[in-house]
């Protein structure tokens, strides 16, 4: 089970690179389990088309390979606000492999974790969730592993009342008894309709 209580000092207090105003935006949190199916992939493109078309800023700890397509796709724009946490230190190898979006202004990192925490464990990644979730403003999670660390991850009092926007699958049955809607692509149906 998941600490209830942070574990992490307040957002003013992170350890960070990059652009901190990016905090004062509204965030969507993007959270998807590692093993997840090859079908998801389309509609979570998708997804993030309609983020970078509307600048919204995107937050996670983009570790999943999904979530790692992702994050490249969304730095590809002219400006797309970021913020990347991370289960673990910020290394110095950071600065030289993300110079250009960080310099741009738009890729924030934030960890509670000092430097000389060198590598992800199961312990800095569920205390990277709650980051996420507390920092967050909404949810995007389209696929949960049932049982799996985002299924327990959803009883952390951070979700709240916060939006939760899902893909309709029987495996995010957890995720629409908390009230997540269904993500349905505005910029698909626009485009069908055309």
């Amino acid at each position: 089970m998941l600490p209830t209580s942070p574990m992490y000092p307040a957002p003013d207090d992170l350890l960070t690179l990059g652009n901190k105003a990016l905090l004062r935006l509204h965030k969507t949190a993007f959270l998807c389990s590692r093993d997840y199916p090859s079908a998801i992939e389309k509609p979570v493109y998708l997804w993030a088309l309609e983020q970078r078309y509307e600048g919204t800023c995107v937050l996670s700890g983009f570790h999943s390979r999904l979530e790692q397509a992702v994050l490249r796709y969304l730095l590809q724009g002219q400006w797309h606000p970021v913020v990347y946490a991370l289960g673990r230190g910020i290394q110095p190898s950071t600065r030289f492999e993300y110079e250009v979006p960080v310099a741009a202004g738009h890729l924030l990192f934030v960890t509670p974790f000092a430097d000389d925490v060198h590598s992800i464990t199961p312990d800095t990644a569920a205390i990277r969730n709650q980051l996420v979730a507390e920092l967050a403003d909404s949810f995007f999670i389209p696929y949960l592993t049932p049982g799996g660390n985002l299924n327990e991850l959803l009883q952390h009092p951070a979700f709240g009342a916060k939006p939760i926007v899902t893909l309709d699958l029987p495996e995010n049955y957890p995720l629409k008894a908390l009230g997540a809607k269904i993500f349905r692509s505005a910029l698909a149906l626009s485009h069908n309709q055309q």
